[in-house]
């Protein structure tokens, strides 16, 4: 499938930015896994102890708790779900992660970073879901370091902890893994080449070190199978026949895997 070219016409800059110096400690992170069994991950209606998870495209996806809340991640003006979410969170590095004229449907939009410049951070409770950041930086046009200019969006609800990870430009740090904490399903970026190189994200998928990883911002399958090709060293690698699944605490895999969904 061919990329976003009209979505995305920046050139790639080669220069990855630093991680951040000084980034404030987020209180009570996810607490340690408890137990797991063999995955059973099939499109169902959500009980009271599972999410759905469904791939719109890029980097967005939408997110349903049990108790009704919908989440759009890295929401903009370009892909979007065909329901109005009740949060959108967003990034900046290009105008496929942002939009300037969100639905006025949503109730609470969380953008990754300051337009004020400097860091900005979120611990926000709406329904049974609670929504937390940890920044990253992003490289600017020139190739310099645009700091706390990403956010790792964390998402929990039903006992599991989402990670998105944006548009990540370089590897994490040991206080962004702190920060973090348990993290059970993974959004993954894996272009390569507008966000962090594959090898360097096979290292973050390896930190961070959730049961589960969905690759995202794929752009082609040349792409993809290239990513797919370096994470098979490490992981079993399997296909969705469906852009939905239902995730749950009980149906998290025993060892870390990779998941496709389709869609680019």
């Amino acid at each position: 499938m061919n990329p976003f070219a009209h979505l995305v016409r920046i050139a790639a800059l080669a220069l990855f930015a630093l991680p951040s110096l000084a980034v404030a400690q987020q209180k009570d992170p996810c607490p340690p896994l408890l137990s797991a069994t063999e995955p059973r991950i099939i499109p169902a209606a959500l009980g009271p102890k599972e999410v759905g998870l469904t791939y719109i495209g890029h980097a967005t996806f939408l997110i349903e708790t049990p108790g009704g809340v919908k989440i759009a991640t890295d929401y903009n003006d370009y892909v979007r779900p065909d329901v109005v979410p009740d949060i959108a969170t967003m990034n900046k590095a290009h105008d496929t992660h942002y939009s300037n004229h969100p639905d006025p449907g949503i109730k609470l939009i969380l953008r990754g970073w300051n337009p004020e410049g400097g860091p900005i951070h979120y611990d926000e409770r709406f329904g049974d879901v609670r929504i937390r950041n940890v920044q990253t930086n992003i490289r600017t046009w020139s190739g310099g370091t645009d700091y706390d200019g990403n956010s790792i969006f964390v998402f929990e609800s039903a006992g599991l902890c989402i990670a998105h990870l944006g548009h990540l430009h370089h590897e994490l740090t040991p206080e962004h893994l702190t920060q973090l904490g348990r993290i059970d399903v993974l959004l993954v970026p894996v272009d390569g080449n507008y966000t962090l190189n594959q090898e360097g994200m096979l290292k973050v998928v390896k930190s961070i070190g959730a049961p589960l990883n969905i690759p995202m911002h794929i752009f082609s399958d040349y792409t993809l199978e290239r990513f797919l090709g370096l994470a098979r060293e490490t992981y079993p690698v399997e296909f969705s026949s469906s852009k939905h699944i239902v995730l749950s605490r009980e149906t998290l895999p025993s060892s870390p895997r990779i998941l496709v969904l389709p869609g680019h």
